[in-house]
């Protein structure tokens, strides 16, 4: 049971590593769950998944779980399969010890199963050295009765049983170009049919007019190959001219509607997954177009070209077609036998083309900040660190390609001359005619390529699967609405925020709450400032304000409606935000503060634009409010975008304000302009202002004091000062209080 067929899952992504090993653990002992469905028992965070996050989702799912930190003896006297700490930031599968503790046999998702030496395995797995002894952190897991029980706990609909990735949804993308798909099938019938006529004719010109050295009669049989040739290109570039028609508008159908499933998402699923890991995804509907365009419509003309032409060579001689025909199924079983190293290559691949995406969009967007800090050597060497790694797995896979080739022009060659050896045979013998022998070796080479085709589709059938299984994470996630209300109105026009006992982390496995039990009342028509310490919680209660993350306990209530009957596009366009982390796009000035759908309202845009203090700049510009700017216009100072962002959430002139530290990269001057503006605007409207620089929160209407995730004080700044508390050691150096 633990020999080199221990089954292997692979992650999707670099964050998956932890819920693949766990997946791996219910096969091994009889279970079988998607990704998908631990997905949902053992969320992944920033940093991926943690181990005390493993042993919670294993203990629901009816595994007891002992974890810590072994010695390799400990780990040699222990249960297999277990679950490693590997390389610090990854996790394993250990499932085999052979060879008097001498071998290592791991279950990498990210890299397939994989034998080390011992010392190789220290290498990788320990990270302590305590008691005399080397250490690494293992979890050893065992089955209780629950986990066979049927009820055992498979939350939020997740199914137990393996996913099938099926084509079903392609289909639809096939039926909506069906006009075209049945106009190349023509193209592809009659250009078998011309293909069917030339091994006849060239028999003819040799049994018939070389024979009976009738030149008129070879002329003649030589214009009609040349009419057929012309009209089988003529058929040939219409069906290629449609199949890119249809090409291009399937590829932009498939990435367009990923797109939009991609838009739905929530916004926790931004949060843990990396930027090469998405670009990737988005690349692998190139695989499943190429595969739906032209696999598919290729393999329908070869299957069409080897039934009929296998059909006319076994007209002409059964022991020829028989030779052939165990030829195809060698050549067959050849090939498929690399399917399986393919497939894990495939991954590798993945893994190291999302690494590279990941690292060399941060060294190019990051270039002008490493040459600041003179750090290009390292940075330069962690980039070709990276493609190095990604070099050798593309030489792996280059390697078995060659010598997948190497195989099969050996198995044609000898299938060729053997078929050529009978042939000749039969000529002399009088079985066949010289025209009929190379009437069977122009069939034999038009009948190779056919079975080329049709292993060639079943290597993209492969990938393509591969690609599906990516794609569909996507989809099966749920959109951001589903769990959310579609009331688009609030019950009351007090259009108040009320929060009571919120509680909030970011990994549900961690120890502490980033919200705790937070408890406030933002009024209507008033400014509220949430201030604290780095870390206390600040951003993190705004984000949940405006619908980022559901809390775990407690509720947050808009105009008396709880957030989540809302519909949260609805909910956020109501709202007028500027986050720590506002992105200015690379478009106009305009379109930058006018960012939402529609028509620029150009009073609008310069009342804006006034407000946030970025009138006079922008109008210095020889093209104004048209100029573009962003990563490929003209760039901005940190003060000026800030003014920028504060003017996109002035113009949507919204019930609600978030601001979070919209004004710390603004010169004092500037800033109390701004603030003073603002003012104004704030009439009629619930504000929520985060700072650190308090002189900008001092005359708000009512100050909310964090720490550690609560709040520990509220009041306004006279009164707060006045208890000398938390606020008070807050302000007392930035505003010269005294003690």
């Amino acid at each position: 049971m633990f020999g080199s067929n221990f089954k292997i899952y692979r992650q999707h992504d670099a964050m998956q590593c932890g819920i693949a090993c766990l997946q791996m653990v219910c096969h091994h002992y009889g279970r079988d769950y998607t990704l998908d469905a631990l997905s949902h028992l053992c969320g992944a965070t920033t940093q991926g998944v943690s181990l005390l996050g493993i042993s919670d989702a294993a203990g629901r799912l009816g595994l007891q779980t002992v974890s810590g930190r072994v010695s390799l003896e400990m780990l040699g006297k222990a249960t297999l399969p277990c679950i490693l700490h590997w390389n610090q930031n990854h996790f394993v599968i250990l499932f085999r010890i052979s060879h008097k503790g001498m071998r290592y046999h791991i279950a990498d998702p990210a890299r397939g199963l994989v034998e080390y030496t011992q010392q190789q395995f220290v290498d990788h797995w320990v990270g302590t050295y305590s008691c005399g002894e080397e250490k690494g952190i293992a979890m050893f897991l065992e089955p209780t009765p629950a986990f066979f029980d049927c009820g055992c706990d498979c939350e939020d609909g997740a199914s137990s049983e393996t996913a099938k990735r099926s084509f079903g949804y392609l289909a639809r993308y096939v039926w909506m170009y069906r006009k075209y798909f049945v106009q190349i099938g023509a193209g592809l019938i009659l250009g078998s049919l011309m293909q069917l006529i030339l091994p006849f004719l060239t028999q003819s010109i040799v049994d018939v007019g070389i024979r009976n050295h009738d030149i008129g009669f070879v002329w003649l049989v030589l214009i009609g190959q040349l009419m057929l040739t012309f009209s089988s290109t003529v058929v040939d570039f219409i069906r290629r001219w449609l199949l890119l028609h249809i090409n291009m508008r399937v590829n932009i159908s498939l990435v367009s509607d990923f797109l939009v499933k991609f838009m739905r998402l929530p916004m926790s699923f931004f949060d843990t997954k990396q930027m090469g890991d998405i670009l990737q995804r988005m690349g692998d509907h190139g695989r499943v177009n190429s595969f739906l365009t032209q696999q598919t419509l290729g393999i329908m003309f070869s299957m069409i070209t080897l039934v009929v032409f296998s059909v006319v060579l076994f007209w002409y001689n059964v022991l020829i077609f028989v030779i052939f025909c165990v030829g195809g199924v060698l050549y067959g079983l050849w090939l498929a036998s690399f399917l399986q190293r393919r497939k894990q290559i495939d991954y590798d691949v993945f893994e190291c083309q999302a690494e590279n995406s990941n690292k060399t969009y941060e060294l190019v967007t990051s270039m002008q900040e490493i040459k600041l800090q003179g750090c290009q050597q390292r940075r330069r060497w962690e980039w070709e660190d990276v493609q190095a790694k990604l070099f050798g797995v593309q030489i792996k896979s280059l390697r078995l390609q060659q010598t997948q080739e190497a195989g099969s022009i050996f198995i044609n060659e000898v299938k060729n001359i053997v078929i050529t050896i009978v042939a000749a045979t039969a000529v002399i013998n009088g079985d066949m005619t010289l025209g009929m022998m190379l009437a069977v070796q122009y069939i034999i080479g038009q009948l190779g390529q056919p079975i080329e085709q049709l292993m060639s589709f079943v290597y993209s059938l492969q990938d393509v699967r591969i690609s599906l299984e990516r794609i569909n994470e996507i989809y099966t996630i749920d959109d951001e609405d589903k769990n959310c209300g579609n009331r688009c109105r609030y019950d009351d026009d007090n259009k108040g925020i009320d929060i009571t006992e919120a509680c909030f982390k970011y990994d549900r496995h961690a120890l502490h709450n980033t919200i705790d039990g937070v408890s406030i009342s933002i009024p209507h028509g008033k400014v509220t400032a949430i201030v604290g310490a780095s870390g206390s919680g600040k951003t993190t209660l705004v984000k949940l304000m405006l619908g980022y993350y559901p809390l775990l306990s407690g509720k947050i209530s808009v105009g008396g409606t709880m957030l989540n009957d809302l519909n949260p596009i609805w909910w956020r366009s109501q709202c007028g935000a500027v986050m720590q982390e506002g992105v200015i796009f690379s478009e106009t000035i305009a379109r930058n503060i006018a960012v939402a759908d529609g028509e620029i309202d150009t009073k609008r845009l310069a009342e804006a634009a006034r407000i946030a203090c970025i009138d006079d700049y922008v109008e210095s510009l020889p093209l104004k409010y048209n100029t573009k700017i962003g990563r490929d216009g003209m760039g901005l100072s940190q003060g000026q975008k800030q003014r920028l962002l504060i003017a996109r959430a002035v113009y949507r002139s919204p019930d609600f304000i978030f601001l979070d530290e919209a004004t710390n990269s603004l010169d004092a001057q500037n800033e109390r302009q701004i603030v003073e503006n603002l003012a104004d605007f704030y009439c009629g409207r619930t504000v929520v202002v985060v700072a650190h620089r308090l002189s900008t929160v001092r005359n708000a209407d009512q100050i909310v004091v964090m720490e550690g995730g609560r709040v520990v004080e509220t009041g306004t700044h006279a009164t707060l000062v006045a208890q000398r508390g938390v606020y008070y050691t807050l302000v007392k150096n930035q505003l010269e209080l005294g003690c």
